[in-house]
């Protein structure tokens, strides 16, 4: 084999690896930001259950624990004395963001006479 075409087979070969490399990559980096947004809702949903038991303004607390870039993809209910938090990780394709949304409650148990 000529060194000509072996530098042909290897272009090849990367024209063919290069988007299956991309797409591991973003695969992993998809998996890395629904685990960073299921750790930011059960911190969001606990420190809504404190705020609870500080006579405070559970959503306010929950959309203040978390960073600012997450906010607009959080959503917070309360119930009674416990608290739902959803959030949605970052992704470019809005319905792998769907499938990956992370949902956590915290209780700040029985009210207190």
């Amino acid at each position: 084999m000529s060194a000509q075409s072996e530098s042909g087979q290897a272009s090849v070969e990367l024209v063919v690896l290069a988007p299956l490399l991309v797409a591991v990559v973003l695969a992993a980096a998809q998996l890395l930001a629904a685990g960073a947004a299921r750790e930011l809702a059960g911190h969001a949903a606990e420190a809504a259950a404190v705020a609870m038991l500080q006579d405070e303004d559970p959503a306010a607390a929950a959309r203040d624990a978390v960073p600012g870039w997450s906010r607009r993809r959080m959503a917070v209910r309360v119930a009674g004395r416990r608290v739902h938090v959803r959030m949605r990780p970052p992704s470019p394709i809005g319905a792998i963001a769907g499938m990956l949304e992370s949902n956590r409650w915290a209780d700040a148990g029985p009210k207190s006479p």
